[in-house]
């Protein structure tokens, strides 16, 4: 039943009721007469009416939307005036059982405005309170879907200014290798030509598998061990369980990135950089591992402050309180950058995948 034959079959059942009684009650007092149903009827019809002009009033001048203590007074208001109007129909319409009583004692007036002045206030009530917590609930949900509006904006945002920082760094790699070694830089482009093909493809999406997110990190590792070389060492340890679970894009590569920018680059001799993926009571824990020192990612004037602001903001976003992300020094040599996110988030596609023989390799 839709909600406007629900308020009439209310009006009319509610209503009818009401009167029914009063005629019941009168009937007991004064004996049975013809006239206490054609008042009744008429009161029923003029009640009906006028509760029927407050809603269109409600409804014209919207109402509900005002503050509580506003709407309070226009209530009262309207209660008052609806009472006024019943209590002039019926003074006459009782004069033949009641109108001597009322001459006598005229405070006696007080009782009819009381008596159809509760009902009146009854029926007020509810039907500004139903329509009240209505607009306050699709005000909530307004609420709701511009604040996902605004975190789904923002999540653009924060991924979008990613890709110009790692093409930046990344092309400057590929530079390098240019005059020293053409065939490096060879494999170089083709390695940058795959990230920029899941980058692309990351551009389109909120979330991907942490199996495509590790496929670009292995890229951009390969990248960046033709500039290395034996300088960078890598060490994959990496759950298959955990391949299906979605991850924002590039946001690994960009703590890959960070590490070898502030460790392995400033490293003595050599450094690492060691990924590690597992579940953990039931949420996707993500570790990267690398030579450093954490005070050189403090400034965020530098990549990886800004880096790490962007990831923090990311998780934030996506996932609130349920995603954690923190970085800390685990010793003297080594900096270790931690992920925490739902497993729920996962995707059907990359369940139970195997990893092949050759993919995240245990070291390099």
């Amino acid at each position: 039943m839709g909600k406007n034959k629900l308020y009439w079959t209310f009006q009319i059942v509610g209503w009818t009721l009401n009167f029914s009684n009063e005629v019941f009650a009168y009937s007991l007092q004064y004996g049975y007469d013809n006239q206490l149903i054609f008042q009744a009827v008429t009161n029923i019809s003029l009640a009906i009416f006028l509760t029927n002009i407050f809603r269109y009033i409600v409804k014209k001048y919207n109402l509900i939307t005002l503050s509580l203590p506003q709407l309070s007074i226009r209530v009262l208001l309207g209660v008052i005036l609806m009472d006024t109007f019943m209590v002039a129909l019926n003074l006459p319409l009782d004069a033949k059982y009641t109108g001597q009583l009322i001459i006598e004692n005229p405070i006696l007036v007080i009782e009819y405005f009381i008596s159809f002045g509760k009902p009146l206030l009854v029926w007020v009530l509810v039907y500004v309170f139903y329509h009240y917590s209505e607009e306050k609930g699709q005000r909530e949900i307004e609420r709701i879907r511009l604040k996902t509006s605004i975190k789904e904006s923002e999540a653009k945002v924060l991924k979008a200014q990613m890709n110009p920082h790692f093409m930046f760094n990344a092309l400057n790699s590929i530079r390098a290798l240019v005059y020293e070694d053409p065939t490096k830089a060879q494999q170089g482009i083709t390695q940058l030509s795959n990230i920029l093909r899941s980058s692309l493809i990351a551009d389109r999406r909120t979330t991907i598998s942490l199996k495509e997110e590790l496929r670009t990190v292995e890229d951009y590792l390969a990248l960046e061990k033709v500039r290395y070389e034996e300088r960078l060492q890598t060490k994959w340890d990496v759950d298959d369980n955990t391949l299906g679970i979605q991850v924002p894009p590039m946001m690994l590569q960009t703590l890959v990135e960070n590490a070898i920018k502030h460790g392995v680059q400033k490293a003595i001799g050599w450094g690492f950089v060691e990924i590690n993926t597992s579940i953990i009571n039931h949420k996707l824990h993500i570790k990267i591992r690398n030579t450093g020192q954490l005070h050189s990612t403090d400034s965020d004037s530098e990549s990886g402050g800004f880096g790490l602001k962007n990831t923090a903001q990311r998780l934030d976003i996506l996932y609130g309180n349920d995603a954690c992300f923190k970085i800390y020094q685990e010793d003297n040599l080594t900096v270790c950058a931690e992920i925490i996110v739902p497993t729920e988030y996962s995707d059907q596609k990359n369940n139970n995948i195997s990893v092949e023989p050759n993919t995240f390799k245990a070291a390099s």
